[in-house]
């Protein structure tokens, strides 16, 4: 049996009431390293990428590349990748990328190198249909033909060439494969209505450190002067402001006193806001958070999703744990995906007082003991949230689908065994 098989056999099992205590360092970001791999295409020279959390999505968008001839190398979190030999393919391989969300970001690091690309949908979670509309169009304004968006994507240039774009949306994907597109165009291109998070301005960063040309980087305005080559570079990814999330949540809902290091505070800011909104106790300095224990914690009026720098989407789950135990009535609304909050009927068979609104909005009434007990993961944020669950709950909880999680977080387990959690994998 393949370890790849007995991984998606695993389950967690977590024996809760346990205060997180001590450091934890978070991984690079997931969201970072998958667009700036693909990135790494747009030159024929050698990238080393450092600080690349070693997850499923990773090794999955490796795999792709792979299958185009890239030579690649993976070892204590350093990935370096030979794009020297890329090949054209007539047709994509189906199931690889159906395997992965972020296999669309290739569009535009292929097209840019090839002119062409044919390929199926993109897989990855299931959290409602996700058009890619916004990426036709944007590549539609650079001078791509498209072929097919019916069936699956099938698109061609012959030259892509520099323009105005302003996004259907503020998808995060979108910008990037824009972005991607654009640096090595003739001429100037002006994003507007980009995005602007986190991974999305570690892109830039990284694309104008091969000798890209990109303003306006954290802004919803990018400008990006085309140039004719990139050249190879040493990066390190940022680190994953929704992992250092995650663990604030579970060290707030532990009562825990934890240290969370290798991230900027900044990229969180409406995060903080709602911690402290609640009441809890922590503080912030250059590159960390701590995190204390403290008294009574109050519900909040509302936690709405947004576009960053609004309240992210990948927070709400595990934040909405958290609520279970505040006094008072919480409303969570999820603005951006559907399905996004099917966890809360699992949180619902541990006792968490639920009620649902409609498929985008639900109040949670606490504070309620949470009781363990045998429940899954429904994505990769609802499975963090299932383990902060977990750590909350009266008795022994297991938790399966937990590939999920793996595909998300870089040994979870591990690091809050670490911090005291009473977790393993079985």
């Amino acid at each position: 049996m393949s370890s790849l098989t007995l991984q998606n056999m695993s389950k967690f099992e977590i024996i809760g009431g346990a205060p997180l205590k001590g450091t934890v360092t978070v991984s690079g970001s997931k969201n970072a390293a998958l667009p700036i791999i693909c990135a790494s295409l747009l030159t024929k020279e050698k990238v080393t990428l450092e600080n690349i959390p070693d997850i499923e999505d990773v090794h999955s968008i490796m795999e792709i590349l792979k299958s185009l001839g890239v030579k690649m190398t993976f070892e204590k979190n350093i990935l370096t990748i030979n794009p020297s030999n890329l090949k054209k393919k007539a047709i994509l391989p189906e199931r690889l990328i159906k395997k992965i969300r972020a296999s669309i970001l290739i569009i535009g690091p292929l097209l840019s190198r090839f002119g062409e690309i044919k390929m199926a949908f993109p897989g990855g979670c299931v959290l409602g249909k996700r058009s890619v509309q916004a990426h036709t169009y944007s590549l539609e304004r650079l001078g791509v033909k498209i072929l097919d968006d019916h069936c699956g994507l099938h698109l061609k240039v012959k030259n892509l060439v520099g323009t105005k774009i302003v996004l259907p949306e503020l998808s995060v994907t979108a910008t990037e494969n824009a972005v991607m597109a654009a640096v090595l165009a003739k001429g100037e291109t002006e994003v507007r209505l980009a995005a602007a998070e986190p991974h999305v301005q570690d892109l830039c960063n990284f694309l104008n450190k091969m000798g890209a040309k990109i303003s306006g980087v954290g802004t919803n305005i990018l400008k990006i002067k085309g140039v004719k080559t990139l050249k190879g570079i040493k990066y390190k990814i940022t680190g994953d402001y929704l992992e250092a999330g995650t663990f604030a949540v579970a060290a707030v809902a532990t009562k825990g006193d934890v240290e969370i290091k290798g991230i900027d505070p900044d990229q969180l800011d409406s995060f903080w806001q709602k911690l402290d909104e609640i009441g809890a106790k922590f503080t912030l300095k250059k590159d960390s958070i701590r995190i204390y224990p403290g008294g009574e914690l109050a519900a909040v009026k509302i936690l709405r999703t947004a576009v960053y720098p609004s309240f992210a989407t990948d927070l709400q789950a595990p934040f909405t744990v958290l609520l279970t135990q505040v006094n008072g009535v919480s409303k969570i609304f999820e603005t951006l995906f559907e399905g996004r909050l099917n966890y809360l009927f699992e949180l619902e068979k541990m006792g968490a007082h639920v009620e649902f609104l409609n498929p985008h909005q639900a109040l949670i009434i606490g504070p309620r003991q949470l009781k363990g007990m045998p429940i899954s993961s429904c994505d990769i944020r609802a499975g963090a949230a299932m383990v902060v669950a977990a750590l909350i709950a009266e008795g022994k909880t297991e938790i399966s689908n937990i590939n999920y999680i793996d595909r998300g977080y870089e040994k979870l387990d591990q690091k809050l065994a670490q911090l005291g959690a009473r977790i393993k994998r079985i």
